[in-house]
């Protein structure tokens, strides 16, 4: 089992960025998919972007691409997602998941994944 701790989120203005981390422990020897999934109050959890546990694909919803990115660092345990040109509407508790299927393709859906962080606060102000 992987445990994983995200962090980076807080409060900023519209037009700016921020990078969260996610950071993983336990299990690590095995290798995940990681994903990042959001809620926002009053919807359901969606998924946002992630990158297969091989490193060699990524994927990202179409509301955040061209803005938000998953750089690709030596780091081996942790994962980070870059949100650039944020927007009110990204307003919500972003989550780090993990997937240990080792499938070809990042799942969407984000009842697929298996291990979950407690979440972090992202507020972007108008």
């Amino acid at each position: 089992q992987v445990q994983l701790v995200e962090s980076g989120g807080g409060l900023v203005q519209a037009g700016g960025s921020l990078r969260l981390s996610c950071a993983a422990s336990g299990h690590t020897y095995r290798s995940y998919t990681i994903g990042w999934c959001r809620q926002a109050p009053g919807k359901e959890r969606e998924f946002v972007a992630g990158i297969t546990w091989s490193g060699g694909s990524t994927d990202f919803a179409d509301a955040v691409k061209g803005r938000f990115t998953i750089p690709r660092t030596k780091e081996k345990n942790t994962v980070y997602l870059q949100m650039n040109n944020l927007k009110p509407e990204d307003t919500a508790i972003y989550y780090c998941a993990a997937d240990d299927a080792r499938g070809v393709l990042v799942p969407t859906i984000p009842r697929e994944y298996d291990y979950w962080g407690q979440g972090t606060q992202v507020t972007v102000s108008s």
